[in-house]
């Protein structure tokens, strides 16, 4: 009960004294401080932008500026590319490169696909391998790996080179062009490549008398030599079968003789097939010695 003469004392209003308490209570909040600087702020930046953005000349006011500055960039005399330097192959293939690549010159790095450009490169046969980049100075390097030949298979098209892989390298126009690279024919000779050059290796005897190496039913080799000789090589171990061969014709000189083949397709029973003149001649001394034992 109030006393008469004593001053009345000012009420306190509640409510806002629990709206300031929730306040600092949610400023204590992580998140909600987190909210206030950075996540309000961006909303508010991303919807003023795009109000600003939604107007059509505005859109073409920002892409044409940035188009504009990408291009003063990608022109600036640094990024130019004003020369291809090829190296790795022989003169004709970096021609041949050069062609493929069809860049025109001078042209801007960033306009320039290097995979796509590595992609024509490896279009010609006789490019094994190709790295490109760009060189200081305004330089396309270009390095190749050239597949190198290592036979002259003939089929119906003609002579054409093949690599150690059997891998077309490209055309041959002349057989004595490559005087040093041994001849394959035959169906599957290209697919059997590397054991024709296993064969050829070990042939350095009879080297100058060969001919080339025939595939037969895509199965197996004939080594064909000079005056129509053939040497029949089986399916398996046809590397082991051709050294006896040679051994044995430096032996005895079995090639040297009229000998039209030798089959060895089963190494078991080797035979031997002479020419009719030489097989007449044998059965004339046969009969000769038949004749002479009976008048004894």
């Amino acid at each position: 009960m109030r006393q008469v003469g004593q001053p009345e004392m000012a009420r306190i209003d509640p409510k806002g004294t629990r709206l300031s308490y929730r306040m600092e209570r949610l400023m204590l909040t992580p998140l909600f401080r987190f909210s206030l600087r950075v996540v309000l702020p961006f909303a508010l930046c991303f919807g003023l932008g795009s109000a600003w953005l939604s107007n059509e000349a505005n859109q073409k006011l920002v892409f044409g500026t940035i188009a504009d500055l990408r291009e003063r960039i990608e022109s600036r005399p640094e990024f130019q590319v004003r020369v291809i330097a090829i190296d790795g192959g022989s003169p004709e293939l970096a021609e041949t490169v050069r062609t493929a690549l069809d860049v025109d010159l001078p042209s801007s790095s960033f306009d320039l696909d290097l995979d796509a450009l590595q992609d024509k490169a490896l279009t010609i046969d006789a490019v094994k391998k190709a790295d490109l980049r760009i060189r200081q100075g305004g330089i396309l390097q270009v390095d190749i790996v050239e597949r190198m030949p290592a036979v002259l298979w003939r089929d119906a098209e003609g002579l054409r080179l093949l690599d150690s892989k059997g891998v077309l390298v490209g055309p041959a126009a002349r057989r004595a062009d490559h005087a040093a690279l041994p001849v394959i024919a035959g169906e599957g000779a290209e697919d059997a490549v590397p054991e024709a050059l296993r064969l050829f290796a070990v042939t350095g005897p009879i080297k100058s008398r060969l001919r080339g190496f025939e595939r037969m039913g895509a199965r197996r080799w004939d080594v064909v030599l000079d005056r129509d000789q053939r040497i029949m090589l089986p399916e398996t171990g046809a590397v082991q079968a051709l050294e006896r061969v040679i051994a044995m014709d430096e032996a005895v000189d079995m090639l040297s003789r009229d000998l039209v083949t030798v089959d060895l397709r089963l190494p078991r029973r080797p035979t031997i097939r002479m020419t009719r003149n030489a097989t007449e001649e044998m059965w004339r001394i046969k009969a000769i010695e038949a004749g002479g034992a009976v008048q004894q």
